[in-house]
């Protein structure tokens, strides 16, 4: 399976020079020279497919992801459905399917959420105005993750709520594993529609206009 884009190159470009030499007569300095744009241009070209052939090498016995795990690879994230020859596909959390050349691996990091495991780790963000009650709101958030139908918690996988403080407002980060990582996205909507009802409740605030809050 590795050869067989190799021997096309090969065969392609030995066909284009035998027409070339038939149809227009080229020269013996002409052909030569026609050799060596080919010889160029299949070297660009074998460059990234070996590229891709030893990265899906590197991936197969190195396994820094297997089919199921959930991965970032430099901007794309996903669900790994596919690792090929050259490329590993993704499933992203809007049902589009990435196809990621294997010598981006090379490039850019790697980062595995479950390393083979059902359970993942997800993170949900909040933030609220400074001046608003951050005791009550921490209460909030850790009641909404312990209490989705999506969480797995235990004494190995337990569920936190951290705080952290900026001028202009307070981050609330609440962290929980999921009893399986396909249910990601329904236990974000969930704990951030109960959480931001239970806010509206309790008076709890967002920050002010005009606070610069970080994206993603």
């Amino acid at each position: 399976m590795f050869l067989i884009p190799i021997v096309k190159f090969f065969v392609y470009g030995g066909a284009l020079y035998v027409v070339l030499s038939v149809l227009f007569e080229l020269t013996r300095t002409q052909l030569v020279a026609f050799a060596g744009l080919l010889g160029a241009a299949l070297g660009l070209g074998l460059k990234d497919l070996l590229a891709d052939i030893v990265g899906g090498v590197v991936v197969v016995l190195e396994q820094p992801y297997q089919v199921g795990d959930k991965v970032r690879i430099g901007g794309h994230y996903g669900e790994v459905v596919d690792i090929g020859v050259r490329s590993t596909t993704l499933v992203t959390p809007t049902d589009t399917l990435v196809v990621v050349p294997n010598f981006e691996m090379f490039n850019d990091a790697v980062a595995n959420a479950n390393t083979s495991d059902a359970e993942m780790l997800v993170t949900v963000e909040f933030y609220v105005d400074p001046d608003s009650d951050v005791a009550r709101a921490t209460d909030i958030v850790e009641d909404a993750l312990v209490t989705s139908p999506h969480v797995f918690v235990a004494d190995e996988a337990p569920a936190a709520v951290v705080v952290e403080d900026d001028l202009y407002y307070r981050t609330i980060r609440g962290k929980a594993y999921v009893n399986d990582l396909r249910t990601e996205m329904a236990f974000r909507s969930d704990v951030t529609e109960r959480v931001l009802d239970a806010f509206d409740a309790a008076g709890i605030e967002s920050p002010k206009a005009g606070a610069e809050i970080p994206e993603g």
